[in-house]
């Protein structure tokens, strides 16, 4: 069965204990194993504040995660999501080649430069 790749991120109840947190991040975690997908990297942002409130909560604790999955696994995973109060929102975006090429450049740390850093003193001189 053919995998794609996907970058993931969801927002869990900011007032849960740190062993609550844990659990969560794992059921997620074990829901994309147990559908044949593969967890490449997961990355637990902590607590942010958000952009507007949700339930009345200003604050959320952030997990980003990456992983290979077929794609009907991401329907299961995402039902799941919905039913658990705990997770406030989430994302899941599936990677083309090419942003499947720039997450492996950015992880080996060999991303282009795009745009050369200009000094703000020289943009100051160009204005005279």
């Amino acid at each position: 069965m053919k995998k794609d790749f996907y970058e993931m991120t969801y927002i869990l109840n900011p007032v849960l204990d740190d062993e609550k947190f844990s659990e969560l991040v794992s059921f997620v975690n074990k829901l994309i194993e147990d559908n044949d997908g593969e967890i490449v990297d997961v990355d637990e942002w902590g607590v942010r504040k958000l952009a507007y409130d949700i339930d009345k909560k200003s604050t959320g604790y952030y997990v980003n995660m990456y992983f290979n999955a077929p794609a009907n696994a991401i329907e299961v995973v995402e039902r799941n999501m919905r039913i658990n109060d705990d997770i406030m929102r989430y994302l899941t975006m599936k990677y083309d080649p090419k942003m499947l090429r720039y997450y492996e450049l950015r992880k080996k740390g060999d991303l282009p430069v795009v745009f050369e850093d200009v000094d703000e003193e020289n943009e100051d001189n160009d204005d005279e």
